[in-house]
């Protein structure tokens, strides 16, 4: 039995006697402990690929800040790599792939991957929920298949990702054939967590953004909802940054929670997503304000959600350059404000 249920009831829709808070990246570089942990990993690929070493940071933010979950530490881009597509993480320049997918015959050279393929975050999510003790839900993760696939065509990050869009235009069987590989790949990892432990699951489409409407229905929503009917053992969220478009019909999603990014209304999404929990969605450039700032910003995050069932964090990930005091500031204004709400 959890000691700190918060999280899953909020995302059940059930009372809770305030709103439950955590972040995106909140194990990370703005603590020091982390930094000293990855330096002893030498890399960041080495740090989350031993299962003690992302057990032990995974834990550190329930320690240090006070937040009501965790989540595992790992990386979006393990799928590919355990579908036979590796990548290297270059400093200052992020994920690279050697390989990219271009063809027919590339997709039908990849492997659909398993739970087992994956062994490491399994046993990280394991030694975890062992450390934590039922302190906190701990949140399992993966990325979403579109997202996924921009990464694969693309061989790395960029601003447009025209090159996966390209495949989107010219050869949409193969597009279609990929998010297929990577949707089953998923389903079979994100169930490898559940059975592992994680008490929730979040479906990450990072650049779910540089979609149009109607792309984004076709490429990225059946193949998230695919993944959510198929796990229905715990609750579900789906963070889409960027889908402002998409919000209507993600109200029809076989999840519980939806994340919403900091340039999405409150009012009008609480409009469109009425049978959703909502997530999110301060600016993280919000916690660079001095304290009296955060409070402020944090306050006014919480009275639009009112009583619209809600799980408090930021609008993205932590920047690295985040004083962890203000990160505590927002938690802590969190605990204290959000009990007026409920």
């Amino acid at each position: 039995m959890l000691q700190n249920n918060l999280l899953i009831q909020a995302a059940m829709g059930q009372p809770t006697s305030r709103t439950p808070v955590w972040l995106m990246r909140q194990a990370g570089r703005i603590l020091k402990e982390y930094r000293q942990v990855r330096e002893k990993a030498g890399s960041f690929i080495n740090l989350f690929k031993n299962p003690c070493l992302a057990a032990e940071v995974t834990i550190q933010p329930v320690d240090i800040l006070g937040v009501d979950a965790a989540i595992i530490f790992s990386d979006i881009l393990v799928i590919p790599e355990a579908m036979g597509l590796p990548y290297e993480m270059e400093e200052r320049k992020g994920p690279v792939f050697p390989s990219v997918i271009q063809s027919k015959s590339d997709v039908e050279n990849l492997r659909i991957a398993e739970a087992h393929d994956l062994q490491y975050v399994l046993d990280a999510i394991r030694i975890t929920k062992k450390e934590l003790n039922n302190r906190v839900p701990l949140i399992g993760f993966a990325g979403a298949p579109f997202t996924l696939l921009a990464y694969m065509v693309e061989g790395g990050g960029s601003k447009t990702f025209s090159k996966a869009k390209k495949l989107l235009y010219t050869h949409p069987e193969i597009a279609h054939a990929l998010l297929e590989k990577i949707t089953q790949s998923t389903i079979n990892y994100l169930k490898g967590q559940v059975e592992a432990g994680a008490n929730l699951v979040q479906v990450f489409d990072s650049w779910a953004g540089i979609l149009s409407p109607e792309q984004y229905n076709e490429f990225s929503l059946a193949y998230i909802e695919k993944i959510c009917k198929a796990i229905p053992e715990v609750p579900k969220t789906v963070f889409a940054k960027g889908a402002f478009f998409a919000r209507e019909r993600m109200n029809n999603l076989s999840c519980q929670v939806v994340g919403l990014d900091w340039n999405m209304d409150i009012e009008e999404s609480k409009r469109m997503l009425m049978s959703k929990v909502l997530q999110d969605n301060l600016d993280p450039c919000a916690l660079y304000g001095s304290y009296d700032a955060v409070k402020k910003e944090t306050i006014a995050m919480l009275n639009q959600f009112g009583k619209h069932p809600h799980i408090a964090n930021l609008g993205h990930g932590l920047y690295p350059d985040t004083d962890p005091d203000k990160v505590r500031c927002f938690i802590d204004t969190v605990k204290e404000y959000s009990v007026t709400l409920h």
